[in-house]
């Protein structure tokens, strides 16, 4: 069993859900919210966690949807007030543990979750919020080690708030969960792992030990993704999938660029991130190839990229042999509103770590040629 000290307290292994007792003890918690989704319950994982959990008897909250939104966030807040909680487990994808940092903030701070978007400078507010244990059951956003919180307000926008003061107290990723993840969401799951890699590994933001990491998180997703895609029982692949994601949550310290700059507005289509992400990836790379050159290589080189193949066409050829969309055209984007999203691609802050800064007429051309 592996106990990782990098941003947080780490148990890694199959069977390390077993630990979970162990880790809520440790924390001094004796009320738990878990945070979790019905597709997880439906599965049979939340029985398991909560059978892991005893003597401990969390409350749980199964309803969050496949984008986590405020309605959910005041739900959740409502129950930790009425139960008189103390402490969070986050249970499921993404989506879940980007609902469990909202309510590990407001529970702490109050306020309204708009009040700390890193857009308008109140993530810098951010202190020490409620505790929290996170336990991943999918290999992808690395929401888990992740300093991200991103959630739909009442007004259908999306906000992301970020510090580092919301990543989770205790990780347990456990490979064992992800076995019965069905092939399309290992695939969309799982590029958007290695998408982490990639857009790290390009960043501007100067950080070694988390652009060596981006790159191992490239190689590890670039060679064990098709396997797990193919083969979902396969106890390796479904290992070395978890630490890719794993990988692409510790390396998103050194930012991200333009492709997740694009996913985060589209998003609000109700589109999945990962999918979205597999295929904007690799217009971003051909955008950025003049003044990344460098990092691309290196890039390549943990890939396994041939010579004769330019990155993003490897990308684009790697996204469509996993079974996912290639175009924005195949998911059911609207043409009209590319002008909107380019203008707040522009915007966001992830915009700022691209290598080659894009303009609004940058964005909207990237995302018309990936309809």
């Amino acid at each position: 069993m592996a106990l990782i000290q990098y941003i947080s307290r780490i148990q890694f292994d199959f069977g390390a859900v077993s630990l979970l007792a162990e880790e809520i003890a440790r924390l001094g918690l004796k009320r738990t919210l878990l945070v979790t989704d019905k597709g997880v319950a439906a599965a049979g994982i939340l029985d398991r966690v909560l059978d892991a959990a005893k003597p401990s008897q969390p409350v749980v909250y199964k309803g969050t949807t496949e984008n986590p939104t405020e309605q959910s966030l005041l739900a959740c807040l409502d129950l930790w007030a009425e139960q008189g909680c103390d402490g969070l487990i986050a249970l499921g994808g993404g989506s879940p543990i980007d609902l469990s940092k909202a309510v590990a903030l407001l529970a702490s701070h109050g306020g309204n979750l708009a009040d700390y978007n890193v857009k308008t400078g109140g993530s810098e507010k951010i202190g020490k919020v409620a505790p929290q244990i996170a336990i991943p059951t999918a290999a992808g956003t690395g929401a888990e080690i992740g300093r991200a919180c991103v959630m739909s307000l009442l007004d259908g926008s999306k906000m992301v708030a970020v510090n580092l003061n919301m990543v989770a107290d205790t990780i347990i990723c456990d490979p064992e969960l992800t076995l019965t993840l069905p092939a399309s969401l290992t695939a969309a799951t799982g590029i958007d792992a290695f998408s982490h890699g990639v857009e790290a590994a390009m960043s501007t933001m100067v950080n070694p030990p988390a652009e060596a990491i981006a790159l191992d998180c490239v190689a590890r997703a670039a060679k064990w993704l098709p396997v797990a895609v193919q083969d979902g029982q396969n106890r390796q692949a479904r290992w070395e999938m978890m630490m890719a994601a794993l990988e692409g949550g510790m390396c998103l310290q050194k930012g991200l660029g333009g492709a997740h700059a694009m996913g985060t507005p589209l998003g609000e289509l109700h589109l999945h991130h990962g999918r979205l992400i597999g295929v904007l990836l690799p217009h971003i790379v051909r955008f950025n190839a003049e003044v990344a050159q460098a990092a691309q290589a290196r890039i390549r080189t943990a890939a396994a990229v041939p010579d004769e193949m330019a990155l993003e066409d490897w990308i684009t050829d790697f996204t469509r042999s996993l079974g996912l969309p290639t175009t924005l055209g195949e998911m059911g984007v609207p043409t009209d509103i590319l002008p909107q999203i380019a203008t707040r691609a522009e915007a966001d802050h992830l915009t700022l770590t691209n290598p080659r800064k894009p303009i609004m007429a940058d964005y909207l051309k990237m995302l018309q040629s990936a309809m």
